[in-house]
């Protein structure tokens, strides 16, 4: 089943692509693989999208589903796309880093996947079914994958400041801003954050704070992000910290102050949009990779 070009013709009449996303797991000298008895191939996890749900949470959930081990995502990789029961798809793959427990023994095998198996490197090169698979395995081996996350997030959107008349470090987000930040988790924990840093602005604050009360992490407020107080020094410092730190991280801001922030890391980015996020995959001070949501 080797990917095919692009279809041609009248494009109108081309159903879009159906979408999918995994990742290919690895720890130490082995990679996560699973046995579909439907299709008789070994493959990395991976699964359609649900409606609606982004790429990077569907990779994580999938892995979930299909393993029983719970992940976060390292740099992406490179897309796969092939075609599969009359239309073509395309599978959006990261690097997977787990997080606990690694074992699949207590996996409850069923119809879909019969086997899960940590497959030492050498031999799962020979075990992949297919050469797109093969291909994606030679490139998370020769990419980055032991990276930390660090989430750099614009706050969702809040009430007008033309309509605030108070402090406006008081000004709220609005209805639709408070949705926004509840559907902001399952995103967030793709790169499961632990070290939260925002604004004390309450707008950002309550941008971070579901993320913060469902998994339990202390959300650290400060000045120094806020438009107020935020300073190119102190911005800095912040930054670095949480560069620094062995941590995975997310750090919520304003407009204003996010050029400071991208400035201070030597990145070049455009405007973030209320709720838009950067994810910057890093190691040892260096940057692996970027995304934008």
């Amino acid at each position: 089943m080797p990917p095919t070009a692009r279809p041609t013709g009248d494009v109108s009449r081309v159903p879009p692509d159906v979408q999918a996303a995994g990742a290919v797991v690895l720890r130490k000298d082995a990679v996560l693989l699973v046995h579909r008895p439907a299709y008789g191939d070994w493959s990395f996890p991976k699964g359609k999208l649900d409606r609606g749900e982004p790429a990077p949470v569907a990779a994580v959930r999938e892995v979930g589903e299909e393993t029983g081990v719970r992940i976060r995502l390292g740099t992406p990789l490179s897309s796969q796309r092939y075609p599969s029961s009359g239309r073509a798809k395309t599978v959006s793959y990261w690097h997977g880093r787990v997080v606990g427990d690694h074992r699949v023994d207590g996996y409850l095998v069923n119809d879909e996947i019969d086997e899960v198996a940590w497959v030492p490197v050498r031999k799962a090169r020979k075990q992949l079914s297919y050469t797109f698979d093969q291909n994606t395995l030679e490139e998370a081996l020769s990419t980055e994958w032991r990276t930390r996350a660090l989430v750099v997030l614009r706050h969702t959107k809040a009430r007008a400041k033309k309509t605030w008349r108070k402090d406006d470090r008081l000004r709220p987000l609005l209805a639709e801003g408070k949705r926004d930040a509840t559907r902001l988790i399952p995103l967030l924990a793709a790169y499961a954050p632990s070290r939260l840093v925002t604004s004390s602005s309450v707008r950002c604050a309550q941008t971070l704070a579901p993320y913060a009360a469902a998994f339990g992490w202390p959300l650290l407020e400060t000045d120094a992000l806020s438009e107020e107080d935020a300073t190119a020094e102190g911005v800095g410092d912040i930054v670095a910290e949480l560069l620094q730190n062995k941590e995975c991280a997310a750090l919520c801001t304003h407009r204003p102050v996010l050029p400071t922030v991208f400035e201070s890391m030597g990145v070049v980015t455009d405007k973030l949009a209320p709720g838009e996020l950067v994810v910057v995959h890093h190691r040892k001070g260096k940057f692996a990779a970027f995304e934008r949501y």
